[in-house]
């Protein structure tokens, strides 16, 4: 793949997972659950870690974070998605590059990951290991919705695939 079509799946994936934040945020996903949301935007970085080179989606995913932080959120919100979306994507990457795993094992790992990141903010912004009682409820939604987004992405993947084929 050359670098201007790395280029451009990078900039269509960056916009995409932008877009996939803002409609999330329009559409509450109310499971009684503060800060539990599904994570859209996180299909366009599982899927991308199978078609592009890691670093690229690793760009995509800074570029996704630090835009819907200052498009849609505040700084707070920067400091703490970066920190769960960089866990994340460590984790995915370690995972996806172990034999065995598959996509859906590879976003469950992401969105657990992903919340352990965010709660470590949480207990340095406090300054108290007291939002560590929330772990097991986030452990629990991470692998929810990782699931659900992991089996997204491999449909995904088979799309994708069948493209590249000229199918």
């Amino acid at each position: 793949m050359t670098n201007a079509k790395k280029t451009a799946y990078c900039a269509m994936l960056t916009a995409l997972s932008m877009i996939f934040s803002y409609i999330e945020a329009l559409i509450p996903l109310f499971v009684g659950i503060p800060g539990v949301k599904l994570g859209l935007s996180n299909l366009v970085v599982v899927s991308g870690l199978y078609f592009l080179p890691a670093g690229w989606v690793f760009l995509v995913l800074v570029l996704k974070v630090t835009l819907v932080s200052f498009l849609f959120g505040n700084l707070s919100m920067l400091v703490y998605s970066m920190a769960g979306g960089v866990l994340s994507f460590l984790a995915m990457l370690m995972l996806k590059r172990i034999k065995g795993f598959s996509v859906v094992g590879v976003s469950m790992a992401g969105g657990v990951s992903h919340n352990i990141g965010q709660l470590a903010v949480a207990v340095l912004a406090v300054g108290s290991v007291a939002p560590l009682s929330y772990l097991p409820v986030l452990i629990a939604a991470g692998a929810v919705s990782g699931t659900a987004i992991g089996a997204a992405a491999y449909r995904v993947r088979g799309l994708l695939g069948r493209m590249e084929n000229g199918g």
